[in-house]
């Protein structure tokens, strides 16, 4: 039963029941601002809270705590204990001093960041952090600094670790909290250790360089390192790279608009303590940034960014949004290059959507910075065109018309100055961008982008709100000349408002709510903008003219806009529209339009909570009892009139009247609330009758009616709660009358709501009004035999003849409120005596206990009274009755709310405890008697005990807070021996001291208190004995009995505290209303009804506070014991609904789990029946259960046991549950570790120090007592888990080697022995042997965990002989003997080169063994060095270089030794690896199981495995061949470093056999050894595997690319491909040669080959670009990315690497195009051959990260790839070469491109003799553009439109017409002076066309052209506005166009399709639109649409 939101306040109540509360002296008295928040709340609740004082004595005794639990490294439970208790302290909303706070954070950052830490306890610490700086006010880094390289030590060495672990996201996590406390003198340091890493060959490498960097980096002075990430993101061609670095730029914008927060002098300032061991400060100069004026920030061109940059942005801005064009390609690449990126990198937190984060830098770098534009009229505000002078003399008849259509623009009138919107830079440029998205809103035109379209202008107005209301506040740091101005906010809503009510009839549901959230910002911005197109649209709407999907539209549009219309402080003159709006809400209310009812009801609920329904007289005149008023006829539709606007008026706004006359129009139309409230009932009385019939259940009809109903009673009750007294008399009449004069089965429980919303608004009235009746109805009922058939059937259907009773039970409770009932108290505890008495049947009897559960809540329960709009005081004074229009909306400030609550007066309790006295306890003592023996338990007996049981039940279900539970010393001393925690001393077992919290009865002392108690534990002794009782009696028939007994159960042991009052549901309720009642971020005044639900919120939390430890005493253990029988019952039913119970009862009361584990043991043992093993097995399976019992060693053992010899039981049903709590148990069973105790963390020890000093009183001696005993407990801890994890070991490899364990349960084991391998205690060789023995069982999933098993034994024994002390085991940090650190010297490109050439030359053993010369990977040294480098020894020629390993792991290496020596093993695992499988590679889990053992034992196992791979080798079966490959690649892998000989010797035996891989002729076997190549390649260093590289470069150089056999080369490149690809930008010392080797055979025959030509140019293009700073440092690096030009390549993007092969192709293609073979074999020629491979080599350039280098080939090339596309006989060439035109434009160009590009364009358009190249380009022109937009000047722009209008008189008319689309879409965005000019030119040109009347004269044709050419340029410029119409719009349409609608084809077809469009696109707006045109004009507009109707029947 919910509570009602009820309220006792009679409008004529003089005031509050309650006086308030006593509040403490040091709250009242504070001045500080939390403690002022706190008082706030303190006096929000009706009972006095505690002083601060002694909630400090309690946070103190909480942190100290927590201090001894980290130093006694007690972390599980101990820490996560104490961190759960400071959670729930916070709740209390008592504030943490500052320095306390510090030094807690401070101990949560050590826990994080020590090596090892479990991740749970990462987790929960990590949610601390979070919570303890979230505030930006609490804490600064004044405040405190954190040291950053901790978090990177652990993140950098788990990023790319194989094994998947969660660290990495904690770490990231934590990072991104904390970050702001980093001190930003660290800003070098970091970018010297993250900068190294990038590599521009790995997109990898760049992606976790920036992620560092953006993640790390302090955003307080990004001044000095800006500019190199801009260089970095331009040169970089990647999605996650953008996403990554749009958030971080949103980040800097908004922190940037205060100048002061980069200000250098601020570093100096900031204490440096945080400094990492190890970590420097390097400072680099930054001369160039020193300024010698006062600092003023870093504000630059727009914003704080540079107008290229800003260009960037937006062109990014525009790739975002994702709309396709031509093709979905041309969006971007970036998405196919992240391709690159393996699955670690989303091991981090994602990045903010860039949706979000785009709008926020869009917002955030507004600022009044240019000359603004002329102000706008039009709804979207961009280029409505000036009159322009610019004029051009008409073309003689020599001259040709295209000169005349693309003369020079308006050269004379340009301005001298660039003038935006407003004077706003970045909203120009929002405008443009919207602009030409424009039509990618509406509906007919939507897709996949349109959420996004839309969303981003929701963040849009969401953020300029949000930075509106911070620049009003008083402490706003942004300079007063960079805030946001008026006119800047009205023209962003000018510009966003048209695509706004194009979408909002979007069909998505995703769209629309993002466009409401946008109305609802746009509303409270500029009100009259927005509010009155949305009412011109809603009136037709709403009166029914269109479909019905729009009308939901309307109403979920007016709902956003709803604060318009009642907020008076938002929109003064919208209030007026409010009532005629309700008036045509009213048909919304429809049962047979849900959809429509949901908006309409949510529209009423959100109105109704802001106003009062009441008239506005100055006196209020009685309405009697409403029945007579008169019903309006239907015809009498409302009607909301809207003129012709006046003039000088704004379109969509209005004339501005007083104050005095907006109220007196409000005045004239609130004499219609009574009408409107009366029809409104009788749409909700007619909506109740005809539901469907009640199910069992007491709901009408399915879920969607239930909503209904629930949604119509909460628009009702809102409406109650605002009602004037008149119209309350009103509606309460109405509903008396329905109530008492009808009644419905179907509506038992809308009536029962109905009833109920009355009530709240006021109880005692509604209780005199339907008390006495609904009493004396049921007792007639009742007299006449209503519910006297015994029904206890849950399932059972009320029957017809009962329907009065329910009704009138349903109104009765309904009506029922505590305070009022106390008059009646007779007349009620007879009437709960007669129910009990005479209701048998279910429905009957459960109504009744309901009725009296809500009689008891109502009374003893404490809850606000009432959720008026304005305070009590208020609504009662005579000013607010005569003018409560004026408060509509009224918002209010924390300590100006007044709440009245309902405490629980003495009387009431009396009351409470005469109903159970009277009532409850005869029937109680009735059950008794029920049980005693002898009685017969038939049908009657059943429907006894389950009817009494219902009565009792319900009336303790109704007193959760009225006596407070007190547990006594000796009961918790009980608790916590039988506590779910083991091994604890008692002092770290959390526990809390009650609070007060509103119980009505507090003092155990108390009589009252002490009945009430003895009296529950009576009823809990009844549950255990009737427990008892019926599970021996055990019939099918108690079925209902059970059901009702543990409903029972659960009541009595939950039921207390907050159980009505749910801590966590008010939490989402409140959010909720909270986002609701939002009008901006940053809000400070609320509604008052949200203060209201605030309240509750705190009210529960003090409840939830006492609810936490409940008492467990033996009675409570036997009903627990009772429960877990029950789950283990024979019924299904039974069994969920009690392992629910269980399930809630872990989560209440501690020691449960503890308690019922032997119980259901037990029932898992041979001989248990089914039902009941299945019952157990499924509660195990509960989380509560499975995840405490195998996390705790001690119990798991015993566990496990039992899992396995659950084998007795062969029933399928029961194996899946037994497969099912398996699969439960591996996900909770984790590997065992306890490194991090002997992990010391030296800033942990320091913060525990500070911590320990704050909180530690000079009484509390005895702390480092309690430290010692704990520390001695958790040691005892870990030695019993360790003794018990052995023991586990033991059971499970018996276990497991016993032949009767069947392979399920084997396989279990497996993966359990797999888990228990630990890196910090030796491995047994029982544990090694079992494990090895299973890598050849037939099972394939044995396999896969062995093997898997196997590499981390021998990972775990490498990581114990290697590692230096604990942090390296707990990190994974090996040393190996041969790495050294060397050193960097020499920081220029050369010496890099130097290096990299290296790799060419074979290795001098000898020398690489003296000093280190071998590179496995490259480090660094691409973009810079770092400054050491790791390279490798070469092994000793004879002495191994690891053996022997670690002593510890002896035992488990001779093991190995012995099972790798057995050549049966060998022989056993060769027959599983070649069996045959899916797979065409080689599996890498079976060749790192080879490598692990070759790792671990040199070369020892070699001679046993030789015969095996010989006999593998020589046989040509595929499964064979890979089988060999993977113990080759797994031997090589291992042999990485064997003593030298051992290699040698291994080369030796391998090098002949290399000899059979490559004369494999088998297309099978090709990916089988391509994937062993690619395995031996990865991370190695060639040199390694010299014989390989000699023998791949061979091949590769000795084929014959013309060759017969195709296969033969392609095996040869497949292989060398692997080679390259591996190696990347190691291949560096090969690329020339190779490359000329290709490039001499590009004229090859085969296709397949020219594939792989293809592959490895893009591939050596991509490992040759290097950035080129002058030395590879960090410092370098940064300053010359700040101080160099823009023009210059730093990053080294640009493609000069194949500059003059691609030269020499320009120069080739003409000689090749003469040679063509003409017709069918045109594809065999050298030109076409070459022209795809160039085309596929481009192609995959543009989808590569450097693709910003392909436009240095392209550009040359451009010419060709023209006229590849006109190519008409090879249609593989001309796709590819338009595909690459069209794709190059989806990456942002460099802009030294742009113009180059368009030339071409230009000249291919203009120069062609071809027209079919012409009509191919010009659509590339369209998408370029659009892609392009923001890069292209204005000039090109210009010129762009020029060549296009020459296209306009193209003799094809197919190229006309696309020109003319080109056009229009072009013109969108052009300067408004370029599109008058045009429109000049145009009807100029028509005037003086004039067709000669011989249609066979030559100068017919010439006319003809002419003519259509100014006709499509007239159209183009209509199409381009197609949602406006511009001033000269009308004229254009009805006096040209209209003119030629008869001419010949083609010009009447063009003419009529732009009208036809034109209509298309207007129809929304027609009623705005139609007001642009005269009548004249519309008459003739209309004929120009068809004939006659269309305008006239819109105009109508």
């Amino acid at each position: 039963m919910d509570i009602p939101d009820v309220s006792t306040l009679s409008i004529r109540d003089t005031g509050p029941r309650n006086p308030s509360p006593p509040i403490p002296e040091d709250i009242l008295n504070a001045t500080d601002r939390y403690m002022v928040k706190l008082r706030n709340y303190a006096q929000s609740i009706p009972y006095s809270i505690e002083p601060n004082s002694k909630m400090q004595q309690m946070l103190d005794f909480i942190l100290l705590r927590i201090a001894q639990s980290v130093e006694a490294k007690d972390y599980d439970p101990g820490l996560l204990q104490w961190d759960s208790m400071l959670t729930y302290w916070c709740m209390l909303k008592y504030p943490i001093p500052k320095e306390k706070r510090i030094a807690i954070i401070k101990i949560y950052f050590g826990v994080c960041t020590t090596p090892g830490m479990p991740n749970h306890i990462v987790a929960a610490c990590a949610d601390g952090l979070q919570v303890l700086t979230r505030s930006k006010k609490k804490l600064s880094i004044y405040d405190m600094r954190l040291p950053w390289m901790p978090i990177y030590k652990i993140l950098s060495k788990d990023l790319f670790l194989t094994r998947r672990h969660q660290t990495s996201w904690y770490m990231g996590y934590i990072a991104e909290n904390v970050r702001r406390f980093f001190h930003p003198a660290a800003i070098d340091e970091m970018l010297s250790t993250f900068l190294p890493m990038m590599n521009g060959t790995s997109l990898n490498s760049i992606l976790a360089s920036q992620y560092y960097m953006l993640t790390f980096l302090p955003l307080s002075h990004p001044q000095s390192y800006l500019p190199m990430l801009f260089r970095v993101w331009e040169s970089v061609n990647s999605y996650m790279f953008d996403d990554r670095m749009l958030q971080f730029l949103s980040r800097l914008a908004e922190m940037h608009v205060d100048p002061t927060v980069s200000d250098p002098q601020r570093i100096e300032e900031i204490p440096d303590d945080a400094r990492s061991e190890g970590e420097g400060r390097p400072n680099w100069p930054k001369d160039d940034l020193e300024t010698k004026w006062r600092w003023s920030g870093l504000f630059s061109d727009v914003g704080i960014f540079s107008d290229t940059e800003w260009n960037f942005i937006m062109a990014k801005c525009m790739t975002s949004m994702e709309i396709p064009l031509a093709d979905a390609g041309s969006l971007t690449t970036g998405p196919n290059a992240d391709g690159q990126a393996t699955f670690e990198m989303n091991r981090l937190p994602k990045p903010s959507w860039r949706i979000a984060s785009l709008a926020r830098i869009i917002v955030y770098s507004m600022a009044p910075d240019g000359m603004p534009s002329p102000a706008s009229t039009a709804p979207t505000p961009l280029f409505t065109p000036l009159a322009s002078g610019a004029s051009t003399p008409l073309p003689h008849q020599n001259d040709g018309l295209g000169d005349y259509l693309s003369s020079p623009l308006g050269k004379g009138g340009r301005l001298k100055t660039k003038t935006y919107l407003a004077g706003c830079k970045a909203l120009d440029s929002l405008a443009k961008l919207i602009a030409s998205t424009e039509s990618f809103f509406h509906p007919t035109n939507s897709g996949s982008w349109t959420s996004d379209l839309s969303a981003f202008i929701k963040y849009i107005v969401y953020d300029f709100n949000k930075r509106w209301y911070e620049e009003q506040q008083p402490d706003c740091k942004t300079p007063t000349h960079r805030r946001l101005t008026r006119e800047i906010k009205r023209e962003l809503v000018k510009c966003l408002r048209t695509v706004t009510l194009l979408a909002m009839f979007s069909q998505d549901s995703a769209t629309v709510a993002n466009i409401q959230s946008c109305m609802k910002s746009m509303s409270i911005m500029e009100p009259d903008l927005i509010l009155h197109p949305i009412l011109e649209r809603a009136v037709p709407a709403l009166e029914a003219l269109v479909e019905t999907h729009r009308t939901t539209a309307v109403i979920k549009a007016l709902g956003a806009v709803a604060p318009a219309m009642v907020c008076r402080h938002v929109y003064y003159p919208g209030a007026k529209h409010l009532i005629p709006i309700l008036d045509l809400l009213l048909p919304g209310i429809d049962l047979n339009d849900p959809p429509k009812t949901f908006c309409t009801t949510s529209f009423i609920s959100e109105v109704a909570q802001y106003i009062k329904f009441g008239e506005l007289t100055n006196y209020e005149v009685p309405m009697g009892d409403g029945v007579d008023l008169t019903q309006r006829t239907s015809k009498e539709l409302p009607v909301l009139e809207i003129e012709q606007f006046p003039d000088g008026v704004e379109p969509g706004s209005e004339e501005r009247l007083s104050k005095e006359d907006e109220d007196a129009l409000l005045r004239d139309s609130a004499g219609t609330f009574a009408d409107w409230v009366a029809s409104f009932l009788r749409r909700v009385i007619l909506l109740f009758e005809n539901l469907p019939e009640e199910g069992p259940n007491g709901t009408a009809g399915g879920a969607t009616e239930v909503q209904l109903v629930d949604a119509v009673s909460g628009a009702f009750s809102q409406i109650c709660v605002h009602l004037s007294e008149p119209l309350y008399d009103m509606v309460l009449g109405l509903v008396y009358d329905y109530a008492t004069q009808n009644v419905r089965s179907n509506a038992v429980r809308a009536i029962h709501q109905l009833v109920e919303c009355v009530a709240n608004a006021d109880p005692v009235k509604t209780l005199d009004r339907f008390l006495p009746f609904c009493a004396r109805s049921i007792r007639t009922e009742l007299e006449h035999g209503a519910s006297s058939l015994r029904i206890t059937s849950s399932r059972s259907t009320p029957l017809p003849s009962d329907a009065t009773l329910h009704w009138n039970l349903a109104i009765l409770r309904g009506a029922i409120d505590g305070h009022a009932t106390l008059k009646y108290r007779e007349e009620l505890i007879s009437l709960f005596k007669l129910l009990n008495e005479k209701t048998f049947s279910k429905r009957g009897y459960s109504s009744s206990g309901k009725l009296l559960s809500s009689t008891l809540l109502t009374l003893s329960h404490t809850y606000p009274l009432e959720n008026k709009f304005v305070n009590p005081d208020e609504w009662n004074s005579e000013e607010f009755k005569a003018n409560h229009h004026k408060y509509w909306g009224k918002l209010y400030r924390p300590e100006d709310v007044k709440l009245t609550w309902h405490v629980p007066t003495d009387e009431e309790i009396d009351f409470v405890l005469r109903i159970f006295r009277e009532v409850v306890e005869p029937v109680l003592d009735k059950l008794h008697g029920l049980l005693e023996p002898g009685i017969v338990r038939d049908a009657v007996w059943r429907n006894d005990f389950c009817r009494h049981l219902s009565l009792v039940r319900n009336a303790f279900s109704g007193i959760p807070t009225l006596a407070k539970e007190v547990i006594s010393p000796e009961e918790m001393k009980a608790a916590m021996e039988s506590s779910d925690i083991l091994f604890e001393i008692p002092e770290m077992i959390a526990s809390v001291e009650p609070l007060n919290s509103g119980f009505a009865l507090s003092d155990p002392a108390d009589p009252r208190h002490q009945y009430i108690t003895g009296l529950r534990r009576k009823f809990g002794e009844f549950l255990h004995k009737a427990s008892v009782s019926l599970q021996q009696q055990g019939e099918e028939n108690t079925v209902d009995a059970v059901h009702g007994l543990l409903r029972s159960i659960r009541t009595f042991l939950l039921e207390y505290g907050d159980s009505r009052d749910s801590y966590y549901l008010q939490s989402d309720r409140y959010q909720s209303e909270m986002n609701i009642a939002r009008h901006y971020a940053g809000q400070k005044v609320w509604p008052r009804a949200l203060y209201v639900r605030r309240a509750r919120l705190y009210h529960a939390a003090r409840l939830r506070w006492n609810s936490i430890e409940r008492r467990r005493g033996p009675l409570e253990d036997l009903l627990v014991d009772d429960v877990t029988q029950w789950s283990m019952w024979n019924y299904a039913t039974v069994r969920e609904s009690s392992q629910a119970l269980l399930d809630s009862l872990c989560n209440t009361f501690d020691g449960v789990r503890r308690r019922c584990l032997p119980t259901l043991y037990k029932a898992l043992e041979p001989g248990t029946e089914d039902d009941r093993m299945k019952g157990a097995l499924w509660t195990l399976n509960l989380s509560s259960f499975a995840k405490y019992a195998m996390s705790e060693p001690t119990l798991a053992i015993d566990f496990v046991k039992r899992l396995f010899s659950c084998q007795h039981n062969e029933k399928a049903s029961i194996q899946d549950c037994v497969a099912s709590l398996a699969e439960t148990c591996l996900n909770n069973f984790a590997e065992p570790n306890h490194v991090v105790y002997e992990v010391e963390n030296d800033d942990l020890n320091l913060a525990l120090k500070s911590l320990k000093a704050l909180v530690l009183a000079p009484s509390q001696a005895d702390s480092d007592e309690v430290v010692v005993r704990c520390k001695n407990q958790r040691m005892e801890r870990i030695s019993v888990a360790d003794r018990a994890i052995a023991q586990t070991t033991d059971m499970l490899l018996e276990i497991a080697n016993d032949t009767r364990t069947h392979w399920r349960y084997a396989i279990v084991a497996v993966r359990c022995l797999r888990s228990l391998l630990r890196r910090d205690a030796p491995f047994k060789a029982a544990h090694v042997r079992y494990l090895f023995s299973k890598t050849h069982d037939s099972n394939a999933s044995m396999r896969y965990y062995s093997q898997r098993a196997i590499m981390k034994i021998s990972r775990f024994i490498k990581l114990r002989s290697l590692a230096n002390g604990p942090v390296d085991l707990a990190l994974e940090q090996n040393y190996n003997p041969l790495r050294r650190k060397v050193v960097v010297h020499d920081f220029t490109r050369e010496y890099s080169e130097r290096l990299l050439n290296e790799y060419r030359k074979p290795l001098d053993l000898k020398r690489a063994q003296e000093e280190p010369m071998l590179r496995d990977k490259i480090g660094s040294g691409w973009v810079v060095w770092d400054k050491t480098a790791d390279f490798f020894l070469a092994p000793h020629p004879s002495k191994s270089t690891f053996l022997p390993w670690d002593t510890g792991c002896d035992e488990a290496v001779t093991a190995i030794r012995e099972i790798a020596k057995d050549t049966s093993f060998w022989k056993k695992l060769s027959t599983h690896y070649s069996a045959e499988n899916n797979s065409d590679v080689i599996l890498q889990d079976n060749l790192c199981c080879v490598k692990s053992i070759f790792q671990l034992l040199d070369d020892e196992p070699l001679e046993v495995l030789k015969p095996i791979v010989e006999e593998l080798l020589i046989d040509k079966d595929k499964n064979k061949q890979r089988a060999a490959a993977e113990f080759l690649a797994g031997v090589i892998a291992g042999s990485k470093h064997w003593p030298t000989d051992a290699q040698v010797k291994f080369w030796k035996w391998f090098t002949p056999h290399m000899e059979t891989i490559f004369s494999q002729k088998s297309n099978e076997s090709l990916s089988v050894w391509s994937s062993f190549f690619e395995h031996v390649f990865y991370n190695k260093d060639p040199r390694r595997l010299q014989p390989i590289v000699d023998r791949i470069m061979e091949e590769f150089k000795i084929v014959d690319f013309n060759g017969e056999s195709t296969f033969e080369i392609i095996q040869v490149l497949c292989f060398f491909r692997a080679f390259y690809e591996q190696l990347g930008l190691k291949f560096t010392p090969w690329v020339e040669e190779v490359l000329d080797r290709c490039w001499a055979e590009l004229k090859c025959e085969h296709e397949d080959v020219l594939a792989y030509f293809s592959e490895i140019f893009a591939f050596c293009g991509k490992i040759m670009w290097r950035p080129s700073p002058s030395l590879l440092t960090p410092e370098t690096f940064v300053r010359e990315c700040r101080t160099l030009p823009g023009f210059a390549d730093i990053m080294g993007v640009h493609g000069v690497f194949y500059e003059e092969r691609v030269m020499e192709l320009v120069k080739q293609f003409p000689v090749w195009r003469k040679e063509r073979l003409p017709g069918v074999r045109a594809f065999q020629s050298t030109y076409d051959r070459v022209g795809i491979l160039v085309c596929k080599w481009l192609f995959q350039l543009i989808h590569d990260t450097n693709a910003v280098s392909a436009f240095d080939y392209i550009l040359p090339l451009m010419p060709e790839l023209i006229r590849f596309t006109e190519i008409n006989d090879n249609d593989d060439l001309a796709y590819r070469a338009k595909l690459l035109m069209v794709r190059m434009c989806g990456v942002i160009i460099p802009r030294q491109f742009i113009d180059p590009l368009l030339e071409q364009i230009f000249s291919a358009i203009t120069t062609s003799p071809s027209w079919r190249v012409r009509l191919k380009i010009l659509p590339l022109v369209q998408v370029f553009y659009f892609r392009q937009a923001f890069l292209i000047s204005d000039a090109k722009l210009v010129e762009m439109v020029e060549v296009i209008c020459r296209c306009l008189d193209d003799e094809v008319v197919e190229v006309r017409e696309m020109a003319a689309t080109t056009l229009s879409g072009i013109l969108r965005l052009s300067p408004r002076r370029s599109v008058i000019a045009l429109k000049d030119r145009f009807v100029r040109l028509i005037k003086n066309s004039k067709l000669p009347q011989d249609r066979k004269s030559p100068a017919y044709n010439i006319a003809l052209r002419q003519l259509h050419a100014a006709i499509l340029g007239i159209c183009a410029l209509i199409d381009s506005y197609p949602y406006t119409i511009e001033r000269w719009m009308p004229e254009l349409l009805t006096s040209v166009l209209a003119e030629h609608t008869y001419d010949p084809v083609p010009i009447s077809t063009t003419v009529r399709k732009c009208a036809s469009t034109f209509r298309k696109t207007h129809q929304d707006t027609w009623h705005e639109d139609s007001k642009k045109f005269s009548e004249e004009q519309l008459a003739s507009l209309s004929t120009l649409l068809s004939g006659s109707s269309y305008c006239e029947c819109i105009s109508q």
